[in-house]
């Protein structure tokens, strides 16, 4: 649930480059997206279904609301993590932090590298996922592109998805696109760089619809090397009370926001059982 911002034409314009909307199923999911309604960070998006839900004034709307309680240090790096004593140490690039409880909800593939040493049964278990890749495309136009729908969604052609970012709820800017290329068409182009990522994206995206193919007034790539895991089977968490350490994410219930919601919400109450 990310969003990225960029100063196009003297305006501020944010871009949802990740998750592009949700759905609920999960009566507590519905309960929370409840609770955002309410307090104004989400809101319904017809153009992907009558059940989808976008985040406001980003995908990341949600996520900012929960953090305004805690103490959120946000895009830091986590080097090292390891045991001292009855203490968990967490290393970064700039300072060590102390913690009684550690909970590890990142991609399996971090998840098995950042374990792999101090907690090695949680490590084998996220080892055991495999996650597709996806290169996205941010891109904006001068004026409106020839396409009527605003969002466009083929699982089998290069661009997977294509949605008219502008055209949701509480969106700023003008003619704005987000394309995600399907993880095959990813892995083809996975290591080019950025800039030559979205010249071929943007021409698959024109190549796709039929549209008039025009020069964007931005244009900028990104790569999720683990955007769609492979969800396992079994419990949405786990949680090793002795050690107090435990993992969560969409990869241990489903690849969805949903399943990352539901796997959160579990591991949270297997930490408050265990006291």
């Amino acid at each position: 649930m990310a969003t990225r911002r960029a100063e196009i034409a003297g305006e501020t314009v944010g871009f949802d480059h990740g998750a592009q909307y949700f759905t609920a199923r999960d009566p507590a999911f519905q309960l929370a997206i409840s609770e955002w309604e309410k307090i104004g960070v989400v809101a319904r998006w017809p153009a992907a279904g009558d059940d989808a839900w976008v985040g406001l004034p980003g995908m990341n709307g949600p996520i900012r609301a929960m953090a305004t309680q805690l103490d959120v240090h946000w895009g830091t790096r986590i080097e090292k993590l390891y045991s001292d004593g009855d203490r968990w140490k967490i290393e970064t690039e700039g300072k060590t932090f102390a913690a009684d409880t550690v909970l590890c909800a990142i991609p399996a593939e971090q998840a098995r590298e950042l374990l792999a040493n101090p907690a090695p049964d949680l490590a084998k278990t996220a080892s055991e996922v495999k996650s597709a890749p996806c290169w996205a495309v941010m891109a904006a136009f001068s004026e409106r592109l020839e396409i009527e729908a605003d969002s466009l969604r083929d699982p089998g052609a290069g661009i997977s998805w294509a949605a008219r970012n502008s055209a949701k709820p509480v969106r700023a800017g003008g003619e704005c696109w987000v394309l995600h290329a399907s993880p095959s068409r990813s892995r083809e182009i996975l290591d080019l760089p950025k800039e030559r990522v979205a010249e071929l994206l943007l021409a698959d995206f024109f190549e796709q619809t039929g549209a008039v193919a025009k020069e964007p007034i931005h244009l900028v790539a990104h790569r999720w090397l683990y955007a769609m895991a492979e969800a396992l089977e079994g419990e949405p968490a786990r949680y090793d009370a002795a050690q107090r350490i435990g993992i969560a994410g969409d990869y241990l219930h489903s690849p969805r926001v949903e399943g990352a919601f539901v796997s959160g919400r579990a591991l949270a109450e297997r930490v408050l059982a265990a006291g």
